[in-house]
């Protein structure tokens, strides 16, 4: 396994933006902004979650505490390529990401039931996340094209957008590649600022400059609304989703 940052603390601010927009940003950012170690990725992540869906509907509630669990990869993997399985939370406005490392093949086996290929605090955490979430298994696939950078200047200072972003709710493994349904229109893309701290002057000055305005938008959220406007009633093992007329959840 290569290095990598297994805890994050920060706050990350989401914006939709249009071509037009990103154009004008790239320019400013041209000057200070240089790419990351995964600086272009295809991030491909499998979101785990109830029958019921019990963490994105909580989640899309908006409450001061909310957390999800994902298997990511920054590539479509094979049975030896890194994953990471992550805990994500976030409380009172600031994200906390704790994520293991370990090949795709033991994340599989790990979160189907089996033991941490190595136990640690972040893997004990993720053992009581799948313990107190009863029935938890993968949901829905999620993919996207990333252009990671980070100032500088301000190294801690990090900005991703995401382009076609897409999903889909068969064919969960991620080595089956990262297709699927787009999200977005074609000339938007999801701009994402984590930053441990406030976002600097200049920064500022250049989103009010260019009319980017922070959103409140979540992959899976937006994806998982998709799926209820449009009926998919997915398939949970011996279990399908239904919605009523109220547009009440419950399985059959």
């Amino acid at each position: 396994m290569s290095e990598y940052q297994g805890t994050f603390k920060r706050y990350e601010k989401k914006y939709l933006v249009t071509q037009q927009q990103y154009n004008a940003l790239a320019k400013v950012f041209a000057a200070r902004m240089v790419p990351d170690r995964f600086a272009e990725s295809t991030i491909s992540n499998i979101y785990y979650d109830t029958p019921d869906f019990r963490l994105i509907r909580r989640s899309l509630d908006r409450p001061a505490y909310k957390e999800k669990l994902r298997l990511r990869t920054y590539r479509t993997p094979g049975a030896d390529t890194e994953a990471f399985v992550e805990i994500k939370k976030k409380y009172d406005h600031i994200v906390y990401k704790r994520r293991v490392a370990m090949t795709y093949s033991e994340a599989q086996a790990y979160l189907d039931g089996g033991a941490a290929p190595e136990q640690s605090q972040i893997s004990r955490e993720i053992d009581w996340f799948l313990h107190f979430y009863k029935g938890i298994q993968p949901a829905m696939c999620i993919c996207y094209d990333r252009l990671a950078l980070f100032d500088k200047y301000q190294p801690e200072l990090r900005v991703t957008f995401d382009s076609g972003i897409r999903w889909r709710m068969d064919d969960l493994d991620l080595s089956s590649g990262s297709a699927g349904e787009h999200l977005l229109p074609h000339d938007t893309c999801l701009m994402e600022i984590k930053i441990p701290g406030t976002t600097p002057l200049w920064l500022a000055r250049v989103l009010s400059e260019n009319a980017v305005f922070p959103t409140h938008f979540s992959k899976y959220g937006a994806a998982y609304q998709t799926m209820l406007r449009e009926d998919r009633s997915p398939q949970f093992g011996s279990e399908t989703i239904h919605i009523n007329e109220k547009g009440e959840i419950y399985c059959a």
